[in-house]
């Protein structure tokens, strides 16, 4: 008889979690997966894919404008909110049923409930109690807030993506990637948004060109950024809010959005209780294979807070499954992993960031900036930038980042070429294709002097 009910137990429906419960079960291993929300987790439910949509829709509008330099008229095109938000919801069942029938598939039982740790290898889900040979903890992030008057008033981007109507003017708090992401979202859609940065710039620790260049575009398209400002309190007046700014100037809106960041959703399902490590920011402490300091107890994902991105959260997925079940101790390669900001316009980047390869050694810098082809005819007054970071004395290209249409698409590939060690010699010798955006990064060939990027 078996010792326990099953060979893994996962704690998380997220697609770090559906990843390596369905992968592990392959193997033949006995796998439950336990979640309280819905199948598919942050990415899926909260995050990219709805994120995603809502980009592609308030595109339209930028679309429909630069027709007319096409010899297109289009009219006067109008926007119902409340019927994206439902076929984004369609789309979001579709694909919770498709995660469903992923696990069925593979054989992993699904449990419907809170998972806590009542030892090293028991679970309780809302009072069953679950045994398990390997518990793997797959819980993911979630909005973190500050501690200031008013925060109850506000939404996070949980909320943002399924408001019953659109606001005419927003606040949102950050200057992540989520907060320059939704601001971009709702400037297409007409709503006058100020975003609140305490920095200086927004995106901080992405590469300072790129940094520039997006504060610049969306200034360009009104949206207002209001640098190094804290907010200190928020008031509600009627069906308005009210900011309190430390420059004690009052900012009011119909919406406060806070992205200030998220953490490490960690808390209250028995870790502490069965002595898992956690750092100060409540993170799972792991080692380079996902294993906690309890030999039985994993964990990967945002819940990690290593590299918070689904893809890494897969790809730590799966080395938990070749190391567990595989015979195979396998450990994440966290280097030139590509990354993208779905802003408008879009960021790619790979690699290093010039401050980084600068802090190694000499390095040299390549730079195109651009107005893309599309916009000739239209007259769109919105510009693309690529930058390229070649180490000195290898040749070999550091970082590749850039700001623009099609970033994302674009940096995919070079994300490839970064992974092999490609050199600046061999981006020289490849052919580009003519005539796109994505041939500047092998047609560059006049470095900049020293810190003139910056």
């Amino acid at each position: 008889m078996p010792q326990y009910d099953y060979d893994l137990i996962t704690i998380g429906a997220g697609s770090g979690g559906v990843r390596a419960s369905r992968m592990a079960a392959q193997t033949g291993a006995r796998v439950a997966i336990v979640e309280n929300s819905r199948t598919g987790g942050t990415c899926v439910m909260r995050g990219c894919v709805p994120k995603k949509l809502l980009v592609y829709g308030a595109h339209f509008a930028d679309d429909f404008e630069d027709a007319t330099g096409y010899g297109w008229s289009v009219g006067h095109p109008t926007f119902d909110w409340p019927k994206l938000i439902e076929n984004k919801d369609r789309e979001l069942d579709r694909l919770e049923a498709v995660y469903h029938n992923i696990l069925k598939n593979a054989g992993v039982t699904e449990i419907n409930g809170t998972g806590r740790l009542t030892g090293p290898h028991t679970v309780d889900v809302d009072g069953r109690t679950f045994s398990a040979e390997t518990i793997l903890i797959a819980t993911g992030g979630w909005p973190s807030m500050p501690d200031i008057p008013g925060i109850e008033h506000v939404i996070s981007s949980n909320e943002a993506l399924d408001l019953a109507e659109l606001p005419r003017k927003i606040v949102i708090v950050g200057g992540g990637y989520i907060a320059v992401e939704f601001a971009g979202i709702f400037n297409a859609l007409g709503v006058e948004v100020h975003e609140i940065i305490r920095a200086d710039n927004i995106l901080r620790g992405f590469d300072d060109t790129v940094r520039n260049a997006l504060r610049d575009e969306m200034t360009k398209k009104g949206i207002h950024i209001h640098a190094e400002t804290r907010v200190e309190a928020i008031d509600k007046d009627g069906s308005s809010y009210a900011l309190r700014l430390d420059s004690d100037e009052i900012l009011k809106a119909d919406r406060v959005m806070y992205a200030t960041g998220r953490a490490p959703n960690s808390h209250g399902i028995g870790l502490g209780d069965v002595g898992v490590e956690l750092d100060a920011k409540g993170a799972v402490t792991v080692d380079a294979y996902s294993r906690t300091n309890i030999e039985n107890i994993y964990a990967i994902g945002d819940v990690t807070n290593r590299v918070n991105l689904t893809p890494v959260a897969i790809e730590e997925g799966m080395a938990f499954v070749k190391t567990v079940y595989g015979g195979q101790p396998t450990a994440m390669d966290y280097d030139n992993i590509p990354s993208a900001v779905f802003s408008q316009p879009p960021v790619g980047t790979v690699g290093l960031t010039e401050e980084q390869a600068r802090f190694r050694g000499p390095v040299d810098i390549y730079m195109s900036h651009f107005r893309p082809m599309k916009f000739t005819l239209s007259g769109r007054d919105e510009y693309s930038v690529m930058k390229i970071i070649v180490e000195r004395e290898t040749d070999r290209v550091l970082g590749c980042h850039m700001i623009g249409v099609d970033a994302p698409e674009i940096v995919q590939g070079l994300g490839i070429a970064l992974k092999c060690g490609a050199t600046k010699a061999q981006f020289d010798a490849t052919v580009g294709i003519h005539p796109t955006a994505a041939e500047e990064f092998v047609t560059m060939r006049e470095k900049l002097p020293d810190h003139a990027a910056e």
